[in-house]
């Protein structure tokens, strides 16, 4: 397995699944703030939908400060137990209080306690984000490899969706029992101030699982294309600019993912108000509507390298990106007729099929990161993949903040009002249009933005021969 050539390294299942578990604990503790942070804080924690849109920009900010210093740090510095991969560790007990913390509503209502507690969960988070894909960049060259590496992790990651979207289902398990004035009967909920106590045991039981992964990830995971101290010692965090100003495939696919997450962020937001509000569903059909989301990763995910064979990185794109743009508006039409919304299991089955687009596109394009890492390398001499995680992070999360922000602005201008059963028609119409409109209108930009980038295999597999060339 350690035979090379031009840094082209083959990699045992048992090493793509541990590397992976990293993607499955971050996306445990993260893609649950993502998806439930807003309804939290607005349906438990009793904070207005316009001053968390408020928060998540500011957090934000402070990412766009914190996430390059993480990156250079990470880049000049050797700890004993990898240059990577020591910080799943170093970062991961934090993280995962953080997580828990902020799902605590011992201080119900402060906004000043979810400040802390979102700010320190969101810089933990990029102790170990930025290291993590950084350390995938040092597993190996080959574009092949990494393209099935990046499939395990999608696949590793939706599980972690699949897990998350159930979180109605556990909540509702230590949830207090209610009297429903409509049915006369005392039901289970999640989403009153009364089921603060069964969201902080659910997220505890993630964050400590998503934990025990992140050791995991750092035991079966091993550093093979790192630079040296002499050739990192003199990075700095302007070197971060730097590299998004003289690396042209950085520049697309940092944009390409502030689109992407910006779209996804605002779908997942809104998911669970449209099955609510939209739909009158349970949490039985709200999870099930979730699942939808999540399932197509494990059947398509797998097809991912031979689709891509055939047909290319942009063709790809380009197909599953028109795929879920399609969907999107087919249920926003399918909603918006009576006759049609009454028919659940026409929306389940478009439901399906967008999420299918999205999850591959958004998926794939992980597997670009540790290829404009080399590009970088190919073109200063220098393989700062911190640099480079800590850009695509900040784009990243530029892109949830966004989809923070925006489901957030829209609802309060809308007229939501959190804790009422039901909602006004001007309400139910803008949970509608930040489900499909929305998200849609983003994905046909991100089309244009992909169809930028021009590190195709064989221009990779130059670099990388050029690359190996060098370093001899």
């Amino acid at each position: 397995m350690e035979n090379a050539i031009n840094g082209c390294y083959k990699l045992s299942w048992r090493e793509r699944i541990g590397f992976c578990s990293g993607d499955l604990a971050q996306n445990l503790i993260y893609q649950t703030v993502s998806i439930w942070l807003l309804f939290y804080y607005n349906n438990v924690f009793g904070l207005d939908s316009d001053v968390v849109a408020v928060m998540f920009l500011v957090v934000r900010i402070i990412d766009v400060i914190w996430d390059p210093m993480v990156g250079a740090f990470v880049d000049k510095s050797h700890p004993r137990w990898g240059k990577y991969r020591s910080w799943l560790v170093m970062g991961g007990v934090p993280l995962a209080a953080f997580a828990m913390l902020c799902f605590w509503n011992g201080f119900s209502g402060s906004l000043l306690y979810a400040y802390v507690t979102y700010i320190g969960l969101s810089m933990c988070f990029t102790l170990i984000n930025v290291p993590y894909g950084a350390l995938g960049s040092s597993l190996t060259r080959d574009t092949n490899e990494i393209t099935i590496l990046t499939s395990v992790r999608m696949v590793m990651a939706n599980l972690a969706g699949l897990i998350i979207k159930t979180l109605p289902l556990v909540i509702v398990i230590f949830a207090p029992r209610v009297l429903n004035e409509k049915t006369g009967q005392m039901e289970a909920v999640y989403n009153t101030p009364e089921a603060g106590r069964a969201w902080f045991i659910t997220m505890s039981i993630f964050a400590l699982t998503g934990l025990a992964l992140l050791f995991i990830s750092f035991f079966e995971s091993k550093e093979r294309i790192v630079m040296d101290k002499s050739e990192t010692e003199g990075v700095k965090v302007s070197d971060l600019w730097m590299e998004l100003v003289r690396n042209r495939p950085l520049r697309v696919l940092s944009f390409f993912f502030i689109i992407a997450f910006t779209s996804m962020s605002i779908s997942n937001a809104a998911d669970s108000y449209f099955m609510a509000f939209n739909m009158g569903a349970t949490p039985f059909m709200t999870t099930a509507f979730m699942w939808l989301g999540t399932i197509p990763a494990f059947i398509f995910l797998p097809m991912v390298p031979a689709i891509k064979r055939r047909i290319g990185k942009n063709g790809m794109f380009r197909m599953f990106l028109g795929i879920a743009i399609t969907a999107m508006l087919l249920m926003y039409v399918s909603v918006s007729i009576p006759s049609l919304k009454a028919c659940t299991p026409l929306i389940f089955v478009v439901q399906f099929v967008k999420s299918a687009g999205v999850l591959v596109a958004t998926g794939y394009m992980w597997a670009l990161v540790p290829e404009v890492v080399t590009y970088s390398e190919f073109a200063s001499g220098r393989r700062v993949a911190g640099i480079v995680n800590a850009l695509i992070c900040i784009f990243m999360k530029a892109g949830m903040a966004l989809g923070g922000v925006i489901p957030g602005l829209v609802l309060a201008r809308v007229g939501f009002q959190a804790g009422k059963p039901v909602q006004t028609p001007l309400a139910e119409q803008g949970i509608l249009w930040l489900v499909t409109i929305v998200p849609a209108i983003l994905f046909v930009l991100a089309i244009y933005v992909i169809g930028k980038y021009e590190l195709t295999d064989a221009k990779m597999d130059e670099i990388n021969a050029a690359v190996s060339k060098k370093s001899i």
